[in-house]
């Protein structure tokens, strides 16, 4: 059998019975809600699709004061998130006093606040450690601040990490990566001593993209067999908390999901399948073989994030369960049941005119075409092109189109000014729309807020010179 599909069936079987009773549910379900994107849905539009969906818990990277606006008195409970960058601001203590003052505990009791992320995936290897020396003392700040403010009690700063963390070649053999063996312990047991649990990112698509060869079948101690992803990732952990000296330390998902485009394994035929066998595990409160019962569990993500960083990869942009202006992408039963439902979409979004900017081959001259390759490159560099990629969802197009494509991606997230389709006379605006049945030509919403400028990642710059050459060649 294909990995992939070795995978999927491993997560479908293992993920996955069936049978839920009726009153079955993933109470405990939370999705993550992030803000990459150049185009922004009205966050309180979000908060009532969340509510209709029965959504409600959700994880922020930040504290922005809009989407938290939104989510006071709504009942839904939060946690708020501290980037990486201000983690060593962190380290201040009045600076953590500060930050609690003025986003825990001005909003009261409206805000239902139970956790706070302080910084994500800090220990990260491609971060080469660059915030080993604060992340702990930043925690330690965050929650004393907490408990000086009368909170402590009820919210509890915790640490999102990636399973990077700890290693294991069996579930049972798993521990903390040597280099950072001595700042998890110390981290784990302040989180044991306050009542703060262990926030985990565990993906299984990153392991099939890592590794096609990537071993699903892992026999461990005892006769104790494990088919799919999850369930073994999930298990090195808890025998690593076992080795740091805290087996009972409670454990959160806080990032599960699968990408949509982007790569060959990233669609929503796949994605849904995914889905439908997790929630069914949720639903059915099994746990792990070495951590039976309820599993809390944050999906990734709400939406597509046009800004993100492509460094990991091009499907980073496409891990929504929604899609960039609020739709549901497919079948979702959230309960658990696996009926053919679909979420509730976000309301009131409103579009940019019905326009896109394409290849205009009429217009353009032998000596223009020169300038087409430069041209590409500065649109997927300011754009996004990442659905272009071999076996994506736009991977099928003819060359004009893939020029319209990209063309089109930029215009749109310039807010369809005129000036962002003209790429050198190479370009028009058409009321023709150029998608496929397959490829999505989009027009862009009408943001809910005004994004600031941002500067766009390195990723973005190679990856536009990979498709240019793919073009031009």
């Amino acid at each position: 059998m294909a990995p992939l599909l070795r995978l999927l069936a491993g997560v479908a079987a293992l993920l996955l019975a069936v049978g839920v009773s009726p009153a079955s549910s993933a109470v405990d379900l939370g999705v993550n809600w992030g803000s990459q994107c150049t185009h922004q849905l009205d966050p309180s539009e979000v908060v009532k699709m969340l509510k209709a969906n029965g959504i409600m818990k959700v994880k922020l990277f930040d504290a922005d004061p809009w989407p938290v606006g939104a989510l006071l008195d709504s009942g839904i409970e939060v946690m708020l998130g501290i980037p990486n960058d201000m983690l060593e601001a962190m380290t201040s203590y009045g600076n953590a006093e500060d930050w609690v003052a003025e986003n825990a505990t001005s909003y009261g009791d409206r805000l239902k606040l139970r956790y706070v992320a302080v910084g994500n995936e800090p220990f990260l290897k491609s971060y080469n450690g660059s915030f080993m020396e604060n992340t702990v003392p930043a925690l330690k700040n965050i929650q004393k601040a907490l408990d000086e403010a009368g909170i402590g009690d009820k919210v509890k700063a915790t640490v999102p990490l990636n399973a990077d963390v700890y290693v294991g070649d069996k579930p049972s053999e798993g521990k903390f990566r040597p280099d950072i063996d001595d700042v998890m312990t110390d981290m784990v047991k302040f989180m044991h001593d306050h009542g703060a649990p262990f926030v985990v990112n565990i993906y299984p698509f990153l392991s099939l993209y890592q590794s096609d060869n990537f071993p699903f079948d892992i026999q461990d101690t005892g006769g104790v067999s494990y088919s799919n992803v999850f369930d073994a990732n999930y298990d090195t952990l808890v025998s690593a908390l076992k080795k740091a000296g805290v087996p009972s330390l409670k454990v959160v998902v806080g990032e599960i999901g699968w990408p949509t485009d982007g790569n060959k394994n990233a669609n929503p035929k796949l994605a849904r399948r995914f889905y439908d066998g997790l929630l069914k595990k949720l639903a059915k409160n099994e746990g792990t073989h070495l951590r039976p019962g309820k599993m809390d569990v944050y999906l990734f993500g709400l939406f597509d994030e046009d800004m993100k960083s492509i460094a990991p990869g091009n499907f980073e942009r496409h891990w929504g369960i929604l899609t960039y202006d609020g739709k549901p992408k497919f079948s979702m039963d959230l309960s658990g049941q696996g009926n053919d439902r679909r979420l509730a979409a976000v309301s009131g979004v409103e579009y940019l005119p019905k326009q896109w900017c394409v290849f205009d081959d009429e217009a353009a001259k032998d000596e223009d075409m020169d300038k087409l390759g430069g041209n590409i490159q500065y649109a997927c560099a300011s754009g996004d092109c990442t659905a272009l990629g071999y076996g994506c969802s736009c991977n099928g197009l003819d060359e004009m189109s893939n020029i319209s494509y990209a063309f089109n991606m930029y215009f749109q997230m310039q807010d369809q000014d005129v000036r962002a389709c003209d790429f050198d006379g190479l370009a028009k605006i058409s009321d023709k729309n150029a998608s496929t049945k397959t490829c999505l030509f989009p027009v862009q919403i009408i943001s809910a807020a005004t994004v600031p400028a941002r500067r766009w990642p390195a990723s973005s710059l190679l990856l536009a010179l990979v498709v240019a050459h793919a073009l031009v060649s």
